[in-house]
């Protein structure tokens, strides 16, 4: 049920992104209190449910801008090793991101969440909260993917609207059945809390030492049926999916499930215009729901954040 939304907007407890530090290091309970007092929308606005304000712009989809990449060391954009790092510069693109219309809202971890809270950015807005982060890019511990972010709990605590778990496996890690099993049990709590939860599944494997995820027909097929038959329940579950390598193979991919699915984003490069046309066909399907992107929207190329977000928008 989602809470009775107040009449006028809160007033951000910080002002500006500057204003963040002092306010965490005198009053960090300003926290909990702009969680308390967000208003909330419902996870998918359809044209029956649409808010006395405004209509949904793309009824029943969902468009997601992701920025919970940091948490887990993962700090590159193309060629910029540390593109991601400057907490400031990101925040003030997340801003500018979920500003434009038809942007439902956010995924990010537990830091990146609060400062968003403490700005007001995240009114009538879909939270999703972060949830596995141990698994540090380019460690040697990096399919050990603990959680180490938001816990069910966290999200109900705060209001959030939802969770979000990476879920890589390797047919040559016994470590992966650990993963397997977290990540089954969380379901079952999230499921407990009737929260969804998006699942992100890869099968994947180790290059000269580097891990790879697999994008192959064959390959997402696999780990989505997997994810598919997590828990004691599907009834909260999303799908998280890439496009493959070949998107022609999409419409076979998403026969794997009837769970509905938003499509991630991912290393795009400099062809943004095709990650467009990838995206754009492969949303024609019947269980592809939304977009959850997040690095080649708010670090695009030609630097132009309110287009990349506006394009992407109008794929839906």
């Amino acid at each position: 049920m989602t809470p009775a939304r107040p009449t006028a907007p809160a007033t951000p407890a910080a002002p500006s992104v500057r204003d963040l530090v002092r306010l965490r290091a005198e009053r960090p309970e300003a926290i909990a209190e702009a969680a308390a007092r967000r208003r909330r929308r419902p996870l998918l606005r359809t044209a029956d449910t649409a808010s006395e304000r405004a209509r949904p712009p793309h009824p029943g989809r969902l468009m997601i801008i992701a920025a919970d990449h940091p948490a887990r060391g993962a700090l590159a954009v193309g060629d910029r090793a540390l593109a991601m790092a400057n907490r400031f510069e990101l925040l003030q693109r997340l801003r500018l991101a979920l500003s434009r219309p038809g942007v439902d809202g956010v995924l990010a971890s537990a830091d990146v969440l609060d400062d968003l809270l403490l700005l007001g950015a995240l009114e009538d807005k879909v939270v999703m909260g972060s949830m596995n982060r141990g698994g540090l890019a380019g460690a040697a511990f990096e399919l050990d993917d603990r959680f180490t972010g938001h816990r069910p709990e966290d999200l109900v605590r705060h209001g959030f609207d939802a969770g979000k778990l990476l879920l890589r496996i390797d047919h040559d890690d016994p470590g992966s059945l650990d993963t397997l099993h977290a990540a089954a049990r969380t379901i079952d709590a999230m499921a407990a809390h009737r929260l969804p939860v998006f699942v992100e599944p890869f099968l994947c494997r180790r290059v000269d030492g580097r891990l790879r995820n697999d994008l192959g027909a064959a390959a997402v097929i696999t780990s989505i049926a997997i994810a598919s038959g997590l828990a004691g329940t599907s009834a909260y579950t999303w799908l998280k999916v890439p496009v493959t390598e070949d998107p022609d193979d999409m419409a076979q991919v998403m026969e794997t499930s009837t769970l509905p699915a938003v499509l991630l984003g991912g290393e795009v490069g400099d062809d943004l215009d095709g990650a467009y046309g990838r995206w754009r066909e492969a949303l024609r399907l019947p269980t592809v729901r939304g977009l959850v992107v997040g690095r080649s929207l708010l670090y695009p190329v030609d630097g132009d954040v309110a287009g990349a977000v506006d394009t992407a928008v109008s794929l839906l």
